[in-house]
């Protein structure tokens, strides 16, 4: 498939299509499309940044068009992504489709989102969590749900989403579409594709594990103590928007807070924060109100930011799979990025372990990179405060310890049991 006006697509979505300048499918979109409008199930695997939200959202509002009957059902890990999917499928509604939506996440008013519902929306686009808590009310209902989509199901599943789905799969009716898109296909994912897709075409289009080519990969190695200053001299460097990666939700608001203080347009983004708080930086970044943007593993998944022109990780994540989601979140849609990552010594092996991800038959690089040994240093210092005799500070301590001229007796102090007049140490 060369373009889109290859596709027997209804003539409004068409015009849509059009309207939005997308000309040139991507090699997922070409693959994934054509069955999924013919109402196969779908089981694809694809690199971040390739054009899976149109591809799913395509066949979902054909769908929709042209069974009046039909609705439709998203669901997505995070809220950020599913807010994310919902502004890419509301640009191809138009107002004559007549087809609304409604958004449902966690982290907003109940009460706003039930007003959505109250206008009958065909389209739902959710997180797992709030789903089912609109499904325990009875203000949900999914028995039309008959096009469904799995997005980043690996990363649901990871999150501890399994039992949530499966609670959800049991109001949609049994006769419908899927569409499952996921990074990895881990064991978990194949139970469920066994026993919710029926007869699927797998998609599959590149290496999930394989880095974009356009990404321009860049290693420091420095010491623990030394990365922030090291960090600083690579933001005065680089131009452009950045997006800075750390383990935790308190190494991201600390980090946030220095980089504010030494003058750099910065916020954080993390799951402790409110919903519109995490929505309102979100919006600060796109718009390039703010330069840098510091986020914990949140942000690796599905965040579409095309002006992202560096990722920093300042911290390796905990799972090497990860390291390929973060760095995706530049070089977007066709564009060039910068990948940096800060290595120390304690990083040797989930460093290791990220290249053979990569690349099984990769050489293994910092197997030379020692880690810092503090007891070793402590020692090495005695030796350099060695008496005339030529002796270490260590050894001539341990002697004069053994001494009995230098060796003291504990004394206890003793006072008078009130009851039982007995003495005893305090």
């Amino acid at each position: 498939m060369q373009s889109f006006t290859e596709l027997n697509l209804n003539p409004s979505l068409m015009q849509s299509i059009t309207r939005m300048h997308f000309k040139i499918p991507t090699p997922v979109q070409a693959q994934a499309i054509p069955p999924a409008l013919l109402g196969k199930d779908i089981l694809g695997t694809a690199q971040t940044g390739t054009g899976k939200t149109l591809c799913y959202g395509i066949a979902c509002i054909n769908k929709l068009l042209n069974d009046r009957a039909s609705n439709a059902l998203i669901i997505c890990p995070t809220r950020e992504l599913a807010v994310q999917v919902g502004d890419v499928l509301n640009g191809l509604i138009e107002n004559s489709m007549n087809i609304k939506s409604a958004v449902l996440i966690g982290g907003e008013s109940m009460h706003k989102q039930l007003k959505q519902l109250h206008r009958r929306p065909r389209l739902i686009i959710g997180t797992p969590g709030r789903l089912n808590d609109h499904l325990k009310r009875k203000s949900l209902k999914l028995h039309q749900s008959y096009f469904l989509v799995l997005d980043e199901t690996d990363r649901m599943l990871d999150m501890g989403f399994t039992p949530q789905i499966e609670q959800i799969l049991k109001f949609v009716p049994k006769r419908h579409q899927t569409l499952l898109f996921s990074a990895t296909l881990p064991q978990n994912i194949l139970k469920i594709t066994e026993r919710y897709l029926n007869d699927p075409i797998r998609i599959r289009v590149g290496s999930t594990t394989t880095p974009i080519s356009k990404i321009k990969q860049e290693v420091i190695q420095v010491n623990e103590g030394e990365k922030y200053n090291k960090l600083l001299e690579e933001l005065y460097k680089r131009k452009g928007s950045i997006l800075i990666f750390v383990k935790t939700k308190r190494n991201a608001d600390k980090m946030a807070g220095r980089l504010h203080n030494d003058g750099h347009r910065c916020d954080c983004m993390h799951g402790n924060l409110r919903q519109s708080k995490r929505q309102k930086t979100l919006i600060a970044f796109r718009s390039g109100k703010i330069r840098i943007l510091i986020s914990t593993e949140l942000a690796a998944r599905g965040l579409d930011v095309p002006s992202i022109q560096h990722v920093i990780n300042y911290h390796l994540p905990q799972v090497p799979e990860d390291f390929i989601h973060r760095i995706g979140r530049t070089a977007r849609a066709g564009a060039e990025g910068c990948a940096l990552t800060f290595l120390t010594p304690n990083d040797r092996q989930m460093w290791n372990g990220i290249q053979r991800l990569i690349d099984p038959n990769v050489k293994q690089e910092f197997n030379n990179f020692k880690k810092s040994n503090h007891r070793r240093k402590r020692f090495s210092r005695f030796k350099q405060r060695g008496n005339n005799e030529g002796k270490s500070f260590k050894k001539n301590y341990f002697e004069r310890f053994n001494n009995n001229e230098h060796r003291r007796k504990k004394k206890f102090r003793f006072k008078k049991h009130s009851r039982r007049g007995k003495k005893r140490p305090f």
